[in-house]
């Protein structure tokens, strides 16, 4: 079964944050919700939106890093929001992990800021066309812009981002199409009364 990590920093977007975790589990696949701590954390597993919208995450940073340092999971999805991208971003540990996944030839997904704020601090953006939220491309190298695309949703061998809330959907059900297959998509885009 393939293994899929969601982390949750406060201040993500819900909808960028939650419809991967729904549609990658409708698919079958193992998601695992991690917190990622930051200066606003204030309780073991528990992360709040950017609308203040509390979630309860399977588990920490450091319980992840305790079980898959060493055994990447197939995919690391990061959620827009601005703060919640820049908390993410603000943690070097998880940029080295997610760095190293990369390099291994693990997948990488990003959305909304998260393209710029976060994989903008690493090499995964080197020599691949990405899209963020309109205007967050500036906050990345140069050479990293060079490459922005501004599309709903781009994959780029095993990097896939996506815009912002409103392409929430098309980014999940890309990952839904590389990780369950085309037949599983179009048994969760009919089910679900996707347009």
């Amino acid at each position: 079964m393939k293994n899929i990590a969601v982390f949750f920093a406060d201040g993500f977007e819900e909808i960028e944050a939650l419809t991967p975790v729904d549609y990658l589990r409708r698919a079958g696949l193992n998601v695992i919700m991690v917190q990622v701590p930051s200066s606003t954390t204030k309780e073991k597993n528990v992360v709040t939106s950017s609308h203040n919208i509390k979630v309860i995450t399977d588990i920490t940073l450091e319980e992840f890093f305790d079980k898959y340092k060493g055994n990447c999971p197939d995919c690391c999805i990061c959620p827009g929001g601005l703060n919640g991208a820049k908390n993410l971003g603000s943690n070097k540990e998880l940029l080295h992990f997610m760095e190293d996944s990369y390099l291994t030839g693990h997948f990488i997904a990003a959305i909304c800021a998260s393209p710029a704020l976060v994989l903008g601090k690493t090499n995964i953006l080197k020599d691949k066309y990405w899209t963020c939220y309109p205007g967050m491309e500036i906050e990345t190298k140069r050479e990293y812009m060079e490459n922005h695309k501004d599309l709903p949703f781009l994959t780029d061998g095993t990097l896939v981002t996506g815009r912002g809330p409103g392409a929430s959907e098309q980014f999940a059900m890309e990952l839904v199409r590389i990780f369950a297959g085309e037949e599983k998509a179009a048994e969760i885009k009919k089910g679900s009364c996707l347009r």
